[in-house]
């Protein structure tokens, strides 16, 4: 996912609520997202043990990784490419759910 279009659906989420409602769904969208380079650096760690995929919460990926140490650093390498990506979708989710709690009408 593209971090501009990322960054507008969020901002579109934020803008649409008033007050209190807004206040609430930053305060919960803040505990729950993750930084997507924050999972890169994981990724160049520790991704030969699919630690970045488990922070992720993709927790069968994680261990196919785990098992396969990272297929020898090739899984690792493509992760370089696509965690940044998997984890700004992972928290769209996130704000989309917390946004519909909020609302009670998807985003």
């Amino acid at each position: 996912m593209d971090r501009f279009i990322y960054q507008r659906e969020i901002l579109n989420m934020v803008l649409s609520l008033e007050g209190t409602e807004r206040e609430r769904f930053l305060s919960e969208f803040s505990q729950v997202e993750q930084n997507p380079v924050a999972l890169y650096g994981w990724n160049v760690w520790l991704g030969w043990l699919g630690i970045d995929r488990f922070i992720v919460g993709d927790i069968l990926l994680g261990i196919l990784k785990l098992l396969t140490m990272g297929s020898m650093g090739l899984w690792v390498l493509v992760d370089y490419f696509l965690i940044g990506n998997r984890t700004r979708t992972k928290n769209l989710e996130k704000a989309r759910w917390i946004y519909q709690s909020i609302t009670g009408k998807s985003g």
